[in-house]
């Protein structure tokens, strides 16, 4: 059994019929499959979680359209691997064979001139492309090419779903139906699959091998004891990909990059998303940076511009610059305290009037009813500065910024200190 495909490659369906989920496109009637009957397809982008049937779904759409099946894979492939594809494309155009489906798996990994190389055949009927994504197409495919390409939204797979793929395997797989399989518990099964159905299989294949017996009695504790010994120590679905990305920030945060690098290679190395790496580090040097240190928000934009550009794998060494300048930086969390204590005084007090001299007077209406009238304009004093009253009614004196403990942020503080003297407590 050992040199078998795994379950969940055994379990991979060949029809829309077998097809578990998406009922929303492939069922009677659905968008996709009138499409797919029509025989008329599109260029589309499947965007959908992990382990919900993107790959799949190309399959069966190439296998029932009898179309030639070209598939790539976003983490190694290039431009090179692309225009190698469209050749052979164009070679079976010429041979008036049909036209073939071109499968992109983590399309939001091509950088854009990888995206680039693939418009052209486009354009011209060479492929019809099927890219799979876990992100949104949005901000992560260009443009030119999302405009060319229709967007399927795949969903989590049900409990119903999970339940009927396990029930399926349990009678279909030419292995596992030998055995006597009992699932007396099923929670543990469906809650470590995540909604994923090759999660799901994998685990349930795991789990019947460590029995060892013809008779298998399946239970939460048992999955729970079997698979926790046994499964891979980093998952971009589960809780491990949730406590990495924790482990990883709160490194970062903690001032720390010999560990912070640490976790960023757990998660290269468990195949995490870079552009979701990067995602993070923006987020971060904002909250808990901040103006502690302002690189720290330029750094880490640019590095989220690099990595999109660039791609895949020389991102991991733009990625660890960021992080390890970000550990290693100066922090303050006050911007994002000022902002929870704005909101929160918003939630409180509501929508308070603007006071009348610092409200907005396009019209000789507006100027009559004293719109602006009184405003200081603040470049027309010495020293760029003169103090009025910005708060509504009310909430004059309420200081909801507190520079930190750092010496970007101490000057800033002096300098408010300064100029509002003792109106807020600085």
């Amino acid at each position: 059994m050992a040199t078998l495909p795994p379950l969940a490659e055994r379990m991979r369906p060949e029809s829309l019929e077998g097809y578990s989920g998406q009922q929303h496109l492939i069922g009677p009637n659905a968008i996709l499959r009138k499409a797919i009957e029509s025989g008329n397809l599109p260029s589309m982008i499947l965007w959908g979680p992990p382990g919900v049937g993107k790959t799949t779904l190309a399959f069966i759409i190439s296998k029932q359209l009898q179309r030639p099946f070209f598939s790539l894979s976003a983490i190694n492939s290039g431009v090179k691997d692309v225009r190698e594809v469209i050749e052979k494309a164009a070679a079976l155009k010429n041979f008036g064979d049909n036209l073939p489906i071109l499968f992109i798996d983590e399309i939001h990994r091509f950088s854009k001139s990888q995206q680039d190389s693939l418009l052209g055949a486009v354009e011209r009927g060479l492929v019809t492309l099927i890219g799979a994504t876990t992100e949104n197409p949005s901000f992560e495919v260009i443009s030119a090419l999302l405009s060319r390409c229709q967007v399927y939204v795949l969903k989590h797979l049900s409990e119903t779903d999970l339940l009927e793929l396990i029930e399926r395997a349990l009678r279909e797989d030419s292995q596992i139906s030998q055995k006597t399989v009992t699932i007396k518990e099923h929670e543990a099964l469906l809650r470590l699959s995540g909604g994923d159905a090759r999660r799901l299989l994998n685990v349930l294949e795991l789990v019947i091998n460590a029995a060892g017996t013809q008779d298998v009695e399946i239970t939460n504790e048992f999955v729970l004891e079997h698979v926790q010994q046994n499964m891979a120590l980093y998952d971009k679905a589960g809780e491990q990909h949730y406590d990495i990305i924790s482990a990883f920030i709160k490194s970062i945060r903690g001032s720390d990059p010999n560990a912070a690098v640490y976790w960023l290679a757990r998660m290269i190395a468990g195949g995490e998303d870079p552009l979701f790496i990067a995602r993070r580090l923006l987020i971060l040097a904002s909250e808990d940076i901040g103006n502690a240190n302002p690189n720290a928000l330029l750094l880490a934009n640019n590095c989220f511009q690099a990595v999109n550009v660039i791609g895949w794998p020389e991102s991991r060494i733009i990625l660890s610059q960021t992080v390890t300048y970000l550990a290693s930086s100066a922090k303050s969390n006050a911007s994002y305290e000022a902002i929870n204590a704005a909101e929160a005084l918003v939630a409180r007090t509501g929508n308070l009037p603007v006071p009348l001299h610092i409200r907005n007077a396009p019209t000789k209406l507006m100027k009559n009813m004293g719109y602006g009238k009184e405003y200081k304009y603040a470049h027309a004093y010495e020293g760029n500065f003169e103090e009025q009253e910005y708060f509504p009614d009310g909430l004059s004196g309420t200081t909801l910024y507190q520079p930190g403990n750092n010496t970007s942020e101490q000057k800033l503080r002096e300098r408010l200190k300064m100029l509002w003297k003792n109106k807020y407590k600085y």
